[in-house]
């Protein structure tokens, strides 16, 4: 019987963080520290004609400008500003390095009024990319793994573009003959769906400090980061050192999404090396907006067949994903969602990418997934109404099993799809009756499950208390729910364990903090680390007690003799006979290594009931339920926080967010005032609903449960838009706007989508 797992606790750091105790990069001072701020260019491409350095250097407190060419002695830093040319509007031309932050800004603005840009053609989307003759975005495209593809949880070599064009990457399923089965089925939709570029929208800015020991030249990079050996090993390759020559301090994370992987802090290293001083760089909000790293637009060609009776027959897709000014795209993970979830014989799906002149993308929670599922999804509830049938009923007579074959071949492996599904279908609110200019949407969506390998240590203190070290960065409270692994196996009370990340320097290996992996991986190194930990803790005990080690138990922080409470020892006294001068036993020191190589899928199910007032096409959501396989919930209420939090994203991908761009190129959605992040009074009351299909993988069965929650929210809220008002848009997000300009095109009654084309 459990202890402590699966019962609510609170998180470790919740304290330090509601009373705005936390300290973060920003808040992080260094004797001798430089501020900087970056020059970007106001256009999406150009030649950067003039970079005038006296402009800056005349503002008292500049003290150096650097661009490119000064980088040229370190490593591989200069690409690290456009060099020549820039390929989007906000990329880093030029940084201005001062001893205060106002002395910084002054001078860059003194700079970008004097630098001299000579605009060129530029391609701004996804078809300006493709027309025959257009501008490249890149001449000479260097393929890299990307923050979205280091979240992938799948391995799939794309093919690489040979000669130079636009379109850099291609991905390819396939298995029967796709249209043999589209001309054998009896209804056919045929549509194209869109979704926008969707910011990450985390709190705090990317903020990074840099400085180099001036006797063994060591770097140390204090950043805001979900990975800091990711970031370790990309800034040692571009510096040119070995990784044991750059260290990496994880600061706490003021929000992710996937959003704070790599940034500038190859650059901020650089500065710090080529100046010999600390440096500093945290990003105003609107430069944050225009150099960062979103979710990629999407346009998805679907076409999905089936017989009378619902069954599924075929599927055809087209994926093209707007990668921005480099390559990075998650092609291969939103190409298996699409035609994953759901049985389907004859399937053909084709993933491009695109290169635009727009910030490069890269990972937002769930990369690809949001995007794939809508048209899905979208498509199914079309499917389900012009074949008469229920639209759960429809996903459970299709829905994928364990051991079926996504489409790369791979057999799916223990999941929970159909039992989200089972709980959707009996939920009341479903079968409610619905008021005049109500709508019910429903949709599900899934994650892969991301592996990686990982390592843990758990060390005992002589007054009986644990210390858990790891390497993984803590953005959603993981650490608590590794304290909790391990005060289960030790038989301890939560409160005398404490985790805590190391740094680079210091921390055993750890993934990124993305991708739903950290409680699976890390957590399952914590679990073995404490089992080798209780098997040194048993030894001891054994031979201080004269007992056999399988007549002893872990209880209350003590070991007994199974049956004979008197005869115990606490943990404190056996720590303290393992730490002291003239020990007879080794120290208690617990080491867990492993390779995590199976996937542990997840799925959520979204169920809403929503108005919408026809004359402003205003949108309230009157009841939102979740529904989630999460293997084991360790921690119900932080699985909980996830659940919700993925609930408020989706409705952000679904009905507000957007990074729009003017004819120029430059973006109109710089600021918060401008960028639509939902509201407070936006988020109705949510129900989650916690469904375990236990992995046989994770610590206690538990799998990841970052990712699913929002991947089917903004399809369920489409399909519920379209059930309230007759009409059914293509496209995420759905706007006030646009709904009540189509609800005024409508007719009086009926769903006005097209019907489907029919084969003869």
């Amino acid at each position: 019987m459990a202890l402590v797992i699966g019962k609510p606790h609170k998180r470790a750091d919740g304290l330090e963080k509601v009373t705005g105790a936390m300290k973060y990069t920003e808040d992080l001072r260094l004797a001798g520290m430089l501020y900087a701020r970056l020059l970007t260019s106001p256009y999406p491409r150009a030649r950067i004609a003039e970079v005038p350095r006296a402009a800056a250097l005349a503002v008292p407190g500049v003290v150096a400008v650097v661009t490119a060419d000064d980088l040229a002695g370190i490593g591989q830093a200069r690409r690290e500003l456009a060099n020549g040319r820039t390929a989007y509007t906000g990329q880093p031309v030029a940084v201005v390095v001062a001893a205060s932050e106002a002395a910084a800004a002054d001078g860059v603005e003194a700079l970008r009024a004097a630098a001299r840009f000579e605009p060129l053609p530029a391609v701004l989307t996804i078809d300006e990319a493709l027309a025959p003759g257009a501008p490249l975005v890149q001449e000479v495209v260097e393929f890299e793994e990307g923050d979205a593809q280091a979240h992938a949880t799948v391995e799939v070599h794309a093919q690489h573009a040979e000669t130079p064009g636009n379109v850099t990457n291609r991905v390819t399923f396939a298995r029967g003959d796709v249209a043999a089965g589209l001309a054998q089925a009896e209804v056919v939709v045929r549509r194209t769906y869109t979704t926008a570029r969707v910011h990450q929208g985390y709190l705090e800015p990317h903020a990074t400090v840099a400085t180099v020991d001036p006797v063994t030249g060591e770097v140390t990079i204090y950043t805001a980061t979900q990975g800091q050996f990711y970031v370790r090993r990309e800034t040692a390759k571009i510096l040119g050192l070995p990784e044991a020559q750059v260290r990496v301090v994880p600061m706490h994370v003021g929000g992710g999404f996937g959003g704070k992987i790599l940034l500038h802090q190859p650059l901020v290293a650089a500065l710090a090396l080529l100046l010999r001083r600390p440096v500093r760089l945290v990003l105003t909000r609107m430069e944050d907006f225009l150099t960062t790293t979103p979710a990629p637009a999407t346009v998805i060609d679907l076409e999905l067949g089936a017989r009378r009776d619902g069954t599924l027959v075929a599927l055809r897709g087209r994926v093209l994903m707007d990668a921005g000014a480099r390559p990075g795209a998650p092609l291969a993970t939103g190409g298996i969602l699409l035609g994953g979830y759901y049985r389907v014989p004859h399937l053909a799906i084709e993933c491009l990418e695109v290169l635009t002149n727009k910030p490069p993308v890269g990972a937002y929670r769930a990369p690809a997934a949001p995007q794939a599922t809508f048209a899905i999804e979208s498509a199914m509830d079309e499917l389900a109404r012009h074949l008469g049938i229920d639209p759960v009923a429809l996903r459970l007579k299709n829905a994928s099993r364990p051991g079926d074959p996504m489409p790369n071949g791979r057999p799916w492996a223990p999941m929970g799809l159909r039992e989200v599904l089972e709980v959707l279908d009996a939920h009341p609110l479903r079968h409610r009756p619905k008021a005049p200019g109500e709508g019910v949407g429903v949709a599900v969506g899934g994650w892969l499950g991301g592996i990686e390998s990982a390592s843990a240590c758990v060390r005992a203190n002589t007054d009986g208390t644990f210390e858990v070290v790891v390497g993984a960065v803590d953005i959603t409270g993981t650490l608590t729910t590794m304290g909790l692994i391990v005060a289960e196996v030790l038989g301890l009370p939560p409160e005398r364990v404490r985790v805590r990340t190391a740094d680079t320097s210091q921390a055993p290996y750890a993934g990124m903090s993305g991708g739903s992996k950290i409680t699976y991986t890390v957590g399952t190194a914590v679990r073995l680390a404490a089992e080798d930990a209780r098997r040194q803790i048993l030894q001891i005990a054994a031979r201080h007690l004269e007992a056999r080690v399988e007549d002893l138990e872990l209880r209350d922080g003590r070991v007994v003799v199974k049956g004979t409470p008197a005869a115990a020892v606490s943990l404190a006294e056996i720590a303290a006979m393992s730490m002291r001068f003239g020990a007879q036993y080794a120290p208690v020191f617990g080491v867990g290594n492993t390779v995590v190589t199976r996937q542990s899928p997840g799925f959520a199910g979204h169920l809403v009931r929503l108005q919408v007032d026809r004359e402003t096409g205003e949108v309230r959501i009157t009841d939102y339920v979740v529904v989630q396989d999460v293997g084991r919930a360790l921690n119900p209420p932080a699985v909980e926080g996830q659940m919700l939090g993925g609930v408020a994203q989706g409705i952000g991908w679904g009905l507000r967010e957007r990074m729009v761009y003017d004819p120029g190129g430059g973006l109109l959605t710089a600021t918060f005032a401008d960028y639509p992040l939902p509201r407070a009074t936006d988020i109705p009351r949510v129900e989650t609903v916690i469904v375990e299909v236990p992995s046989d993988d994770g610590p206690f069965g538990a799998k990841g449960v970052g990712e699913p929650p929002v991947v089917a929210g903004g399809a369920a809220l489409a399909n519920a838009l379209a059930d309230a008002v007759g009409v059914r848009l293509h496209t995420l997000p759905v706007t006030s706007r646009m709904l009540a300009a189509v609800v005024a095109q409508a007719l009086p009654a009926g769903l006005r989508s097209p019907e489907p084309n029919r084969t003869p």
